[in-house]
């Protein structure tokens, strides 16, 4: 990812769910891509964000 927050945040904001095809949402403190349509969160390792649904975590 660059160096570039802003450019890393539009980035992020642009992808959708794998699931639903849904927007989702940044977390910034959690580090997570948020999809509340399929109720799951996303992890960004590394400034990577994970895109797969078993390393998801259900919302609360």
């Amino acid at each position: 990812m660059t160096d570039n927050p802003k450019s890393d945040r539009r980035m992020l904001e642009s992808l959708i769910c794998p699931v639903t095809h849904a927007v989702l949402s940044y977390d910034a403190e959690r580090q997570e891509l948020v999809s509340k349509a399929a109720n799951l969160a996303f992890p960004i390792r590394d400034g990577i964000p994970i895109m797969l649904v078993d390393e998801a975590r259900p919302l609360d």
